[in-house]
């Protein structure tokens, strides 16, 4: 890696303030006046310097009173060797420190922890829920690391209240949760209500409640329902009527109704772009297609963002002026450094962001893809009505970043031997040999979160961030080891100081969920892959804080107090 990848960001200095009594003289030269005056001279100085101290400080503390919201004063921000200019403030909290060593994060920031229903629920079979791409994946063989499946996981289903109890012992002030669409209707559409999926939510959500926990809830993370796949292709909608757009934005009308009463965060898509690229390019997820990436891969994404654009605008027509709720959406976002400093790295760093991360973002800021990818694809990108376009601009209250790795960007050195959504892209990845990997093989660069914060702020006008997913993998083959998981902590006080140095610098992020809160099935990976911050022995269903668990427990208690700069 260059040497200017390597630096660290510089800490903004504080404003200096004018010393005005330095300015105007110590009063000594008075003593030079008549020794019969002196006294009177110097009672009434004393007077008059107490008076002048007074007014002073008072100037001083209306010249630097805190900005309104409508501030835009700038900073200037030394990261990576250069100068990223113009970080709006925007008026927000900012992370301050007590004594310049720790990090304190703004009193109104979140601190939560996610899973989702298919990795956890289990239960597959049970009170009235449907099947779902994942399930018929699963059965398939061949998919899953040693043919398994999440017909139990963590058997959260049953198990949701002490999972609760687990979360409020240490200190987790949101959990953030997916409701599975199978749950709520068993064929994916059709009005046939599953009363017994609704049931199931509402205590969950009563459940986290009482417990003081708030429950942000995620419509869709990656359970389709199948009878969907069999019936119009699933996100390809080969019906030619919206088919599966109109189905999600039934299930999500039902979810607004049943629960927005108490939610008042809602996540349409989880990580669309996994979704596409993985199950509809390289095929290693559900529902396993790769012949057909050139064109599949971006119908599917097509299809998810109108039915994002569907849902959200039901919910801010239909629900949001009662209930005052947010609604907005998760993308996967890791960042990229370009090799070199010349201009082709830099232009494949930022193609490469832009394939993943603008892919999702810009139809919602803009109302359309980004420039490249319309340049790069031409006809094969599926284009927006004005309607679509309308309903989807403005769509997102906030954003969610799921952030987990990074790789350095460079232009290949010739044509591709790569297919469809990779050699659309056009980009190189590598590693630097000094960056640290985790059990997934993924190098985790703490400072790259902080560099994609400000990536994002700065190209989209600073909106609302939470990081909706941040984690690790760790080799965790029994419980003993995994109470032990120094690299997981590290992972979390690195990626929390850069989101620290982020908000310093004018980013607007308002939360952080780790990923995730208890072990879990991890899609192709099984069982043999480990997230959580607790330990689940799978046998038993014994869960078990590991230290990470602890240790975020205690930033959550000081607001990040034990994070070191």
């Amino acid at each position: 890696m260059p040497r200017s990848f390597e630096a660290t960001m510089s800490s903004i200095p504080a404003t200096e303030r004018s010393n005005l009594l330095a300015e105007e003289g110590d009063g000594k030269d008075y003593e030079r006046r008549e020794p019969q005056n002196k006294e009177k001279l110097c009672k009434f100085l004393g007077i008059g310097l107490a008076c002048f101290l007074l007014l002073s400080m008072l100037i001083c503390a209306i010249h630097n009173e805190p900005s309104l919201p409508t501030n835009t004063a700038t900073t200037t921000i030394t990261t990576s060797g250069k100068n990223i200019d113009g970080q709006k403030n925007n008026g927000l909290s900012t992370a301050s420190t007590s004594d310049g060593t720790n990090h304190t994060f703004p009193s109104s920031f979140l601190f939560g922890s996610a899973t989702s229903s298919y990795q956890v629920e289990g239960a597959t079979h049970e009170d009235g829920r449907g099947m779902t791409i994942w399930d018929t994946f699963c059965y398939e063989g061949g998919h899953v690391l040693k043919n398994e499946s999440a017909d139990v996981a963590c058997d959260h289903y049953h198990r949701y209240r002490d999972d609760v109890k687990l979360m409020k012992s240490l200190n987790l002030q949101a959990y953030r949760l997916s409701i599975a669409w199978t749950r709520i209707l068993p064929n994916g559409y059709g009005g046939n209500v599953n009363q017994a999926g609704i049931k199931f939510y509402n205590r969950l959500i009563d459940t986290l409640i009482e417990h003081n926990i708030e429950p942000w809830i995620t419509l869709y993370h990656w359970d389709l329902p199948q009878q969907l796949e069999d019936d119009v292709g699933g996100w390809l909608d080969h019906s030619g009527n919206s088919v599966v757009v109109d189905a999600f934005g039934e299930y999500a009308r039902i979810c607004f109704r049943e629960f927005g009463d108490r939610v008042k965060h809602w996540i349409t898509l989880n990580e669309p772009w996994t979704v596409a690229v993985h199950g509809y390019n390289d095929g290693v997820k559900a529902p396993g297609r790769s012949q057909m990436g050139a064109t599949e891969t971006y119908i599917a994404a097509h299809n998810q963002l109108l039915a994002h654009g569907k849902a959200a605008s039901i919910y801010k027509h239909e629900f949001a002026r009662e209930q005052k709720g947010k609604i907005g959406m998760s993308n996967s976002a890791d960042f990229r450094y370009p090799l070199t400093d010349s201009k082709d790295d830099r232009d494949a760093a930022e193609r490469a962001m832009l394939f993943q991360f603008g892919w999702f973002m810009e139809p919602v800021i803009r109302g359309d893809y980004p420039d490249v990818m319309r340049k790069r694809l031409g006809d094969r990108l599926p284009k927006f009505t004005k309607d679509q376009r309308y309903q989807l601009l403005g769509s997102c209250d906030f954003f969610g970043i799921n952030t987990y790795s990074s790789a350095l960007a460079s232009k290949p050195d010739s044509e591709s031997v790569w297919s469809g959504y990779w050699q659309d892209m056009f980009v190189t990845t590598s590693v630097d040999p000094s960056w640290d990997k985790n059990f997934m093989g993924w190098p985790t660069v703490p400072d790259a979160t902080r560099e994609l914060l400000l990536w994002i702020s700065k190209r989209y006008n600073y909106p609302l961030l939470y990081i909706t997913e941040n984690g690790t993998a760790e080799d965790e083959e029994d419980v003993k080891t995994a109470q032990q998981d120094e690299g997981r902590r590290r992972f979390f006080e690195g990626h929390l100081r850069a989101c620290a140095a982020a908000i310093e610098a004018g980013v607007h992020l308002a939360g952080y969920f780790a990923w995730s809160f208890m072990d879990n099935f991890e899609w192709e990976y099984g069982y043999q892959r480990r997230f959580g911050i607790c330990f689940v022995d799978f046998e038993t269903q014994q869960r078990t804080p590991k230290r990470s668990a602890l240790w975020y427990s205690k930033v959550i208690a000081t607001g990040g107090q034990n994070i070191a700069r």
